[in-house]
């Protein structure tokens, strides 16, 4: 057997968080050292993965990366993803909290520490390292096999968009696609003791908004009854007093149920009857938790205002724009009417920006692919209860899902509560030992007779 041990992988795993792929900051081409980090970190996977990248390798979008390994069919493609940039950090990353150099790679204490352990070095790195120990075995898929490696999830970039249209133009359909999302998480749920692997299968649409007013401008020792940022303020404190309405879905009953299964006591028994209880459901979960409250309406967050150029100078324009989070079973402009209705007022101005719907919700049940997930965490994971969820934040699979049989968001490695608060933050490290069962996760899936 050939099936690395968690302590090369974390190895490499480091090697690659070595590697500051930084996610561009907009769409033109990459700049000198943005370029030479991507190059250096292809080398790098060329390198540790040789029998994966002497398959066909494409280049999409500016570094991402689509590697098809033929399988003995075509007809059931499967697609694997995972991205290779990550977000940036302050200069001054000490004064953040980080623990370690955020691109030193140190593995101290059984923790691989460093920008992109968790999202997503970690999963790609295990990802590839199983299927280059299973082609040192000459195995071979069942059906084509494309690992898809994007390069700039982390700013909406065109690696994936790119990817989904080449394979369209090729015919290929994909079977099952996976992708970064849920994990392999402890205390994700209140009461319930233990691992939670949770699989998402459908994720939330996505829709930016930008609100603009305009104004006369002028000195500020003059100020007019009604400025441009204070229509604009009165738009805002509306928008956050009237949230979208809750409700929740069959995907989130089916995840409460589930979990009730586990939980002794009151709450086991009134998540057990999460489906006759929806409506008390969606009243009471606003309130327990920001988390709990995405989980059931579509959300909205202010995230960029601007205003006067000058502390002494009026605003002739002030903008805010809206991030929307789009609950499934809603619409991109069913969220928009939503906040034109809320606002309510003709001289803020609405303008729709890149808008995504939310994603087809994947099969469960005793469908091939979902028992094929399960009992790959069985495999990596023995203690892990497996539960379906909607993704609250978005991923590249989005763009495959519409046409994909099936899409699911999971990354086979165990992430508590003070991880999952350091995605995007400081100190985000992955356990060792975690990488090891990461990597018998995935051999357990491409090697699944329900994929044959």
């Amino acid at each position: 057997m050939s099936v690395p041990a968690a302590e090369e992988v974390a190895e490499r795993l480091a090697a690659l968080i070595r590697i500051p792929t930084v996610t561009p900051r907009d769409a033109g081409p990459h700049d000198d050292a943005t370029a030479a980090s991507f190059t250096a970190l292809h080398d790098a996977l060329r390198t540790f993965y040789p029998r994966t990248f002497a398959h066909a390798v494409e280049t999409v979008g500016r570094a991402g990366l689509l590697v098809r390994v033929p399988g003995a069919a075509a007809e059931r493609p499967v697609v694997l993803m995972a991205h290779q940039d990550v977000v940036p950090v302050p200069h001054d990353w000490a004064a953040e909290g980080w623990e370690h150099e955020p691109f030193a790679g140190v593995i101290a204490d059984g923790w691989v520490h460093g920008r992109g352990a968790l999202d997503d070095k970690g999963a790609l790195t295990v990802m590839l390292e199983a299927v280059e120990s299973l082609l040192a075995e000459d195995w071979s898929p069942a059906s084509d096999l494309y690992l898809l490696m994007g390069a700039d999830e982390e700013s909406y970039g065109d690696c994936a968009t790119t990817a989904a249209a080449l394979l369209a133009e090729r015919g290929v359909t994909p079977w099952l696609v996976l992708d970064e999302g849920g994990a392999v998480a402890t205390g994700a749920f209140p009461g319930l003791d233990g691992e939670a692997a949770v699989i998402g299968v459908s994720e939330k649409g996505i829709v930016d908004l930008r609100l603009t007013v305009e104004g006369l401008g002028g000195h500020a020792s003059t100020p007019p009854k009604e400025s441009a940022p204070g229509i604009l303020a009165r738009a805002l404190t509306r928008i956050e007093a009237h949230p979208h309405p809750a409700a929740v879905n069959d995907v989130s009953v089916e995840m409460l149920s589930l979990v009730g299964g586990r939980l002794r006591g009151p709450l086991g028994a009134l998540l057990r009857r999460a489906s006759s209880l929806r409506g008390l459901l969606a009243r009471v979960m606003p309130r327990l938790s920001p988390e709990l409250a995405a989980m059931v309406r579509t959300t909205v967050a202010i995230t960029q205002l601007e205003g006067s150029p000058a502390h002494n100078v009026l605003a002739t324009r002030a903008t805010a724009v809206l991030n929307i989070r789009i609950a499934v079973g809603s619409s991109v402009s069913e969220a928009v009417e939503h906040v034109r209705r809320t606002v309510d007022d003709a001289r803020v101005a609405i303008a729709v920006e890149s808008p995504s719907e939310p994603s087809p919700v994947s099969p469960r049940g005793d469908d091939a692919r979902w028992a094929a997930l399960v009992e790959a965490v069985g495999e990596s994971y023995p203690e892990a209860l497996a539960i379906p969820y909607v993704m609250l934040a978005a991923s590249d699979s989005r763009y495959l899902a519409p046409a994909a049989g099936a899409t699911y968001r999971f990354a086979p490695l165990r992430m508590s509560r003070t991880q999952r608060e350091a995605v995007h933050g400081p100190n985000e490290k992955v356990e060792v030992e975690s990488l090891g069962r990461g990597v018998a996760f995935y051999r357990a899936l491409l090697t699944s007779e329900r994929l044959a």
